[in-house]
């Protein structure tokens, strides 16, 4: 199946009319192949889609506007290329609908449909208390430490990579008792890859949290992140691409793995796998959403 869709065209019609067919989906397989991982671990977890542009009619034409997120299965045979959602959204800006529930009820429909997969839809009302922890919508700081600093004190000048590069990771750091079986939670600031489709550049901030018995070297860390800025991916592939081989190097008993990149078109997808879904969070958003 083509990844270009919508996304890849040069000029877009954008629907006045409800258009559920603009949706378009992409087979997740397309990215896991890529990363050549063949295991069932890439389909635990979520991505959670955040919506800041969405609008449609009461019965006396009066536009309505809310906040939404989309909960997408990562066991889902299919993602939704972004652009195509924006134009879904914006189909239904002059539809009308008789209650919110109507709304939520459309847009779930709809994009199960697409991906084949039952989506979760919430629709938050901008009078409600957003800053209300229960949503969300609050602006959140990453759990641990932030490992942005990490190559500070060193001379060495990063080279630019063309794909990202899992080597960096091997670390000659000597395990201490103290560190077998820890757990580690860190974050960085600086995660950037491109869009495979319009390579444009997306940015976003990555959280781990693992358990094992390797020591972890914040520096090569950080050097690993690094190597994904020009690397063509989705999210949903970048962030899959770090869990596997976040899974293969250090071998964890738990491992989360989150992304929360900035919004486009009035949209930021935030994919998140785990080992198990017990280690799940919560929605959120950052300071740059």
């Amino acid at each position: 199946m083509s990844i270009h869709g919508i996304l890849g065209e040069q000029t877009t019609d954008y629907p006045t009319e409800y258009s559920p067919e603009t949706l378009y989906p992409i087979a997740r397989s397309m990215g896991r192949d890529a990363i050549g991982w063949h295991d069932d671990k890439l389909a635990v977890g979520i991505d959670w889609w955040q919506a800041f542009e969405m609008s449609w009619l009461n019965h006396q034409g009066i536009s309505q506007i809310a906040i939404a997120r989309f909960g997408i299965p990562a066991s889902s045979p299919f993602i939704i290329e972004s652009k195509s959602l924006k134009l879904y959204l914006n189909s239904i800006n002059f539809t009308e609908f008789s209650s919110w529930d109507e709304v939520q009820a459309l847009i779930a429909k709809d994009l199960s449909a697409c991906v084949q997969a039952e989506v979760t839809v919430e629709l938050f009302d901008l009078n409600d208390d957003l800053n209300d922890k229960a949503t969300g919508l609050l602006i959140a700081q990453p759990e641990g430490v932030c490992i942005d600093k990490a190559l500070a004190n060193s001379s060495e000048k990063v080279a630019l990579t063309e794909h990202p590069d899992a080597s960096l990771l091997v670390s000659d750091s000597v395990v201490s008792e103290k560190q077998v079986g820890k757990s580690f939670s860190f974050y960085s600031n600086l995660l950037r890859s491109n869009c495979p489709v319009t390579n444009q550049p997306d940015w976003g901030t990555l959280a781990v949290s693992i358990n094992t018995n390797k020591a972890i070297n914040e520096a090569n860390m950080l050097r690993y992140i690094l190597s994904f800025r020009q690397h063509n991916g989705f999210h949903e592939q970048c962030v899959e691409q770090i869990f596997a081989d976040l899974s293969q190097y250090y071998q964890p008993s738990e491992l989360m793995v989150r992304a929360w990149y900035t919004r486009r078109g009035g949209i930021d997808i935030n994919p998140c796998r785990v080992s198990d879904m017990r280690l799940l969070p919560k929605p959120s958003r950052l300071i740059r959403q």
